[in-house]
């Protein structure tokens, strides 16, 4: 069983408050992209578990993988086969884009698929908080605004259907622990929810993501790519996540600059 788990990006990120549980209380919209891993799982006879990754290096401990993760959280509840997964890694880690979260989310729903397992949306939903407070938004996949950890996910009706989106990751990486410590928490004086019922066209100005200032500060580059979407005819551009990558929403096909020694991905949403 063969599936693509995809990006999302982030439009708009508010960091509102530090929690008493070391976290932070976010607000943001998640809306997922078209740009994929390829995740494929097996059942296996007389072999244990495996994971083989293909495609770009995965640094840090192996066993900390999210897919690896997913497998031994539901092995804990249930009777499982001994399976075999092939991750062939296209995303990009350190960008900001909830790649390794897309993979973990999408090994628990191939488990319970090829193990029919039968669990429940809601149940599966509970499991993948347990991976990651990004995880469980990548079961729907449907635009949603996020709060507390992350965690809250409604749904909301916004539809960016025919806008071509291009994504660009320079050659730096920004971890999660670094984006955060250089953040002051502060409430928003206008919630992303209702910046977002706007036209693209207001975003520039009101829809802000409160790592992007600081992360430009330590990587100009950042900076310079974000320039060129606008350059480049970009009605709205932004760092996602907690960075480092850049993404431009486009109402024509963007044309081509100069991306020497970064990854690039465009398409139409």
């Amino acid at each position: 069983m063969v599936a693509f788990p995809p990006v999302k990006i982030n439009l708009g990120l508010n960091i509102i408050a530090k929690r008493a549980d070391n976290f932070h209380d976010i607000e943001s919209v998640f809306y997922t992209v078209g740009w994929t891993d390829v995740l494929e799982v097996i059942v296996t006879e007389n072999q244990e578990f495996s994971l083989k990754i293909t495609g770009l290096p995965i640094s840090g401990d192996p066993a900390k993988n999210l897919i690896i993760k997913a497998y031994e959280i539901l092995k804990k509840d249930y009777e499982i086969p001994e399976l075999s997964f092939h991750l062939h890694k296209i995303l990009p880690m350190g960008a900001g884009l909830g790649g390794g979260s897309s993979d973990g989310a999408y090994a628990l729903k191939l488990i319970n698929e090829v193990a029919c397992l039968g669990i429940s949306a809601e149940k599966l939903q509970k499991y993948a908080l347990q991976l990651g407070s990004d995880c469980p938004f990548f079961l729907n996949e449907k635009p949603a605004f996020v709060q507390g950890k992350g965690e809250i996910i409604e749904s909301i009706s916004l539809d960016l259907s025919g806008w071509y989106i291009r994504i660009v990751m320079p050659p730096i990486s920004i971890s999660t622990a670094e984006a955060y410590s250089w953040i002051t928490p502060t409430p928003p004086k206008k919630s992303i929810r209702d910046i977002i019922s706007l036209p693209p066209a207001d975003w520039r100005d009101l829809l802000k993501n409160d790592f992007e200032k600081h992360a430009i500060q330590h990587h100009p580059i950042i900076g310079e790519i974000k320039k060129e979407m606008y350059d480049s005819g970009a009605t709205y551009s932004s760092m996602s996540g907690s960075g480092a990558s850049v993404y431009g929403l486009f109402k024509q096909k963007p044309p081509f600059f100069q991306t020497k020694g970064m990854q690039i991905w465009e398409g139409k949403l």
